[in-house]
């Protein structure tokens, strides 16, 4: 029963104190992140260069938090149940995802475009200068729906699986390929490893988030919608998540978008009507009931494991 009590113990701590105040782990795991990519990734850095950084900013936190594990775990119970509720608290990033959601959502909804634009440009990398506010709107749902797998169940999942020391392993890699996982040529020999081993990482709980979303909503148009788009998405794990989960509010997201200086054509995605604002809260309240669905599944499967 520990690992389902840890998670939704870990998820409330979360929608209780969100993100810690003074210090985050992950903001320190950033910074030595460019510190490596800065003394690693010079001179048309190669593939392996990047795998070597990749081992270098993974492997020892990993090793770290799994040794502690297989210490608590002689010493008490409650001492590896406090490990893991923290270490998972530490991963997870619900709440902020959706403080972020509603700092755009906010000065949309009083027709204050400069804020929200401004807003919209801290979550995402194309350019917001010139958005309007369908624009705005498609890029706060696709990201809601896309870092819902990122930022939240993608770490539940490997929890489940491998423990703290998985939540972990997941949450470093993820942050790694949004630091690294670009394919201009600063980063495209050198962000591969990245890149590659946060999509392996990110397979299946993202079709597992896909398919929560989907059940969550209207059921019939997710699939479909998942099924006919999300192959055509440059994302292997993002097409699945963010087609299935505008086919569950039953709006349609995505479209051009200007990405430095260049305007992609990417494709629309989900059916229904063009998103607005009013569909950032509706894509936030998913998120939550995709958490307490997936809290409960586990809580079953655990009792049912301790009572067969």
């Amino acid at each position: 029963m520990s690992v389902p009590f840890s998670i939704c113990l870990a998820l409330i701590l979360d929608a209780w104190l969100g993100e810690p105040k003074k210090f985050h782990p992950l903001i320190g795991f950033g910074n030595a992140a460019n510190w490596v990519e800065h003394k690693l990734n010079q001179n048309g850095a190669s593939r392996a260069s990047g795998l070597l950084a990749w081992h270098i900013m993974v492997l020892p936190l990993v090793l770290i938090i799994g040794a502690l594990s297989v210490w608590f775990t002689s010493v008490s119970v409650y001492a590896l149940f406090a490990l893991n509720v923290v270490t998972l608290y530490v991963c997870v990033g619900q709440k902020s995802l959706i403080q972020h959601a509603d700092w755009i959502f906010q000065p949309l909804k009083h027709g204050d475009m400069e804020g929200a634009r401004e807003k919209v440009g801290w979550i995402v990398s194309r350019e917001t200068s010139e958005m309007k506010e369908y624009q705005i709107t498609s890029a706060t749902v696709e990201s809601v729906l896309e870092n819902g797998n990122d930022a939240v169940f993608g770490a539940l999942f490997w929890f489940a699986i491998l423990g703290a020391p998985g939540a972990v392993l997941f949450r470093t890699a993820n942050t790694l390929d949004a630091m690294w996982g670009y394919k201009n040529p600063r980063y495209k020999e050198f962000g591969f490893v990245a890149a590659r081993l946060d999509d392996a990482m990110g397979y299946v709980p993202a079709r597992l988030t896909a398919l929560s979303y989907a059940l969550l909503g209207n059921t019939s148009i997710a699939l479909r919608c998942w099924k006919q788009q999300a192959s055509a998405c440059s994302s292997p794990n993002g097409g699945p998540v963010m087609t299935a989960g505008a086919g569950a509010l039953n709006i349609t997201i995505g479209g051009p978008a200007v990405y430095h200086g260049k305007l992609q054509d990417k494709i629309f995605m989900g059916e229904g009507d063009k998103a607005t604002a009013e569909d950032i809260p509706r894509a936030c309240r998913l998120i939550v009931r995709t958490s307490i669905l997936w809290c409960g599944l586990m809580l079953v499967a655990s009792t049912v494991g301790v009572l067969f």
